[in-house]
């Protein structure tokens, strides 16, 4: 009887093993890492430093002050570094994106898809985060990532506004992302990211530093490939009120000339 006591919780613990009582809600995780990093009822801004390290052609460093408001859908990013590209903008309101140039004076629209100036991220990793709404997630599983307990999402787009039609997502248990995979729509792994450190902010949390590697782009090196990489460094980080003037043409052109 003892035996067959031993079976019956053995068959029961597997069960539940393969089998959780309760199901996990995948879309509850994805818009509790959206809140965490949004910031729907204050303005943001911080000073980003990003570093792109191409494999035997050396590095270069953009330093840029973005300024976001997510309730209306805007941010700006005003670059300061390298002085060749000093006065250049960007101003997205709503849908539509501008890239301003202060040696024509001239206003271009541009895709948010698109890198930002020449890195490895696109215009899309400075705004909100949208995981919930543009993505479903099809499935998920529990692992290990470095020290943080993580679920890890399989996520497919519900729309073709997004830069990346898949995704694979690690959320920690604390509702921060802590890594995600780029793929194309046939499936080729494109683009990775790491975020390891996080600061707080009020009850908000921003990325301290993130690291972007280009999966199908590099270089040989000493007969191994590296990848090209950027590095993202956010530093100041406020919730401080915007005057209404900053999310405007107007301020990017004058911005331009000081």
């Amino acid at each position: 009887m003892r035996r067959y006591g031993f079976l019956l919780a053995f068959t029961v613990a597997v069960l539940f093993a393969a089998f959780p009582l309760f199901a996990v809600d995948y879309q509850a995780l994805l818009k509790k890492a959206d809140s965490l990093v949004s910031f729907p009822e204050s303005d943001f801004s911080a000073r980003y430093t990003i570093v792109r390290d191409v494999p035997g052609e050396g590095r270069d460093t953009t330093e840029c002050v973005i300024f976001r408001r997510d309730e209306e859908e805007k941010y700006v990013i005003l670059i300061s570094e390298p002085e060749i590209n000093r006065g250049q903008g960007y101003l997205k309101q709503g849908d539509t994106l501008w890239f301003y140039d202060p040696d024509s004076r001239k206003f271009n629209s541009t895709s948010s898809k698109n890198r930002f100036q020449n890195s490895n991220a696109r215009n899309s990793d400075f705004t909100r985060s949208t995981l919930a709404e543009d993505y479903r997630a099809i499935r998920g599983e529990r692992t290990k990532l470095g020290r943080f307990d993580c679920w890890l999402l399989r996520l497919e787009a519900t729309n073709d506004q997004v830069t990346y039609p898949i995704m694979n997502i690690w959320i920690s248990d604390d509702g921060l992302v802590r890594k995600t995979e780029d793929y194309s729509l046939s499936g080729t792994l494109l683009r990775t990211t790491a975020i390891p450190s996080y600061q707080s902010v009020g009850t908000k949390h921003i990325p301290g530093y993130m690291l972007i590697v280009e999966n199908l782009e590099g270089a040989m090196v000493n007969g191994s490939f590296v990848n090209e990489k950027t590095q993202i460094t956010i530093t100041q980080p406020t919730l401080k009120e915007q005057p209404n003037y900053i999310y405007s043409k107007n301020f990017l052109e004058r911005m331009s000339r000081e």
